[in-house]
């Protein structure tokens, strides 16, 4: 599978919004939405104030900087981020604390805050709070051995370790290098944190294409291409120091006459991304409805009218749209509870198979997915872990009107 990563961007409204697209084999699967100017807080590191306390929730609400409150689940036992611990262990309204946003504003709720510190890198995050080694489930068994055997001897006391995914794609060396510089890091936050005021940003998140780029398996990354300048000394600077190897997959587009965003279809891509229905090239499509409490999804038959083998059909539908949802989870940022109200079927052979596949699909997410069950009803029940805003939400908050343009954007184009 070969990935290629473009970021380019669209003027709206006298600004410009990037778009961060990945092509997988010429299809789009993935569209990252972001407004220039606006401050992505997703994985920064703030000392925030305790503003008050919910005990029957076991939850704070924790202020980052002025005007802007975060929701903060309290463990059992606060970590090392809070910075002015009572020997009892409680936290107060107007204690200061140690946080870093691990999910974003969703809808009408809160950005969530933790005090366990992650400090990702391509191969390996370091944790503050967790203090034991963990390693990715997609690992085979033989990576597990051989990376586990690598990185125990260098765990120490006060921090804990995941081995990512990619990981298997490195080479004992760039672990410990990753290892010693995420270590780094951690203990500059940690000790910078207790000298700094309320309010202070303590570390800031990379930009998120810096972010896809580094999550991308090296192996699978064959081509990155931006056509604006800031991206690609931005980029290049974090290859050279932290990719050497994928440094000359880097180039910069600079045809006038055909921009990159037209080059690759990315405004029909996009537009598609938010239409309810998904053709499938079987003549059956999806319906695809985000609510306030989850997602539905519903398979339908579409041009099929035919009874004769009509089970087998419908088995042949439903496989081919568990694909298309695993993708389309992925394109659309979809998370939470997802429902997907498949095509009946009679066999239960069938209906397992159902579910095999597509747990098969859901396991390459790089978000975790789980696949529930079936209920009575036929009914199919996923969990989308929870971090961004959707696609459509992204959208959304940026005017974004369909294929014909963007909202008072001049000509349309």
């Amino acid at each position: 599978m070969s990935k290629k990563v473009i970021i380019t961007a669209i003027p709206l409204r006298q600004r410009l919004c990037r778009i961060t697209a990945v092509k997988e084999d010429g299809i789009v699967t993935q569209i990252q939405l972001a407004g220039r100017e606006r401050e992505n807080l997703l994985g920064n590191i703030y000392i925030g104030k305790v503003e008050k306390i919910q005990e029957n929730i076991r939850a704070a609400f924790v202020r980052i900087a002025p005007g802007l409150t975060c929701y903060y689940p309290m463990p059992e036992h606060p970590g090392n981020g809070v910075l002015n611990r009572r020997c009892d262990g409680r936290l107060l309204p107007g204690d200061e604390i140690m946080v870093q946003v691990e999910k974003e504003a969703l809808k009408e709720k809160l950005p969530g805050v933790t005090t366990n510190l992650s400090f990702t890198g391509k191969y390996l995050v370091l944790t503050s709070g967790r203090k034991d080694l963990g390693l990715s489930g997609k690992l085979d068994n033989e990576s597990k051995r051989v990376l586990r055997m690598w990185i125990e001897p260098l765990m120490e006391e006060d921090f804990g370790a995941i081995v990512r995914t990619n990981a298997k794609f490195a080479g004992k060396q760039e672990l410990l290098e990753e290892f010693d510089y995420l270590k780094q890091r951690l203990r500059r936050v940690m000790e910078t944190g207790r000298s700094r005021t309320c309010y202070s940003l303590l570390e800031r998140t990379p930009e998120d294409y810096i972010q896809l780029l580094r999550d991308t398996a090296g192996e699978e990354l064959t081509e990155i291409v931006t056509d604006d300048e800031e991206v690609y000394q931005t980029a290049a600077s974090y290859l050279e120091q932290f990719q050497p190897g994928d440094r000359q997959k880097l180039t910069f587009y600079e045809d006038a006459l055909l921009p990159l965003v037209k080059l690759h279809s990315l405004e029909r891509a996009l537009s598609e991304a938010l239409r309810e229905k998904v053709w499938l090239k079987s003549g059956g499509f999806l319906v695809i409805q985000q609510t306030e409490a989850f997602v539905v999804i519903d398979v339908n038959s579409g041009k099929y009218t035919g009874k004769k083998k009509a089970q087998e059909t419908y088995r042949r539908i439903n496989l081919e749209a568990a694909a298309e949802i695993a993708r389309q989870m992925l394109l659309r940022q979809l998370s939470g509870i997802i429902l997907i109200d498949f095509i009946n079927m009679q066999s239960e052979d069938h209906k397992q198979e159902l579910l095999h596949v597509l747990q098969k699909y859901c396991r390459k997410d790089p978000v975790k997915t789980v696949v529930v069950d079936m209920t009575a009803l036929n009914i199919v029940e996923v969990t989308r872990q929870k971090v961004k805003k959707s696609l459509a939400e992204q959208a959304a908050e940026l005017d974004w009107k369909g294929e014909t343009g963007w909202k008072n954007s001049g000509d349309g184009n």
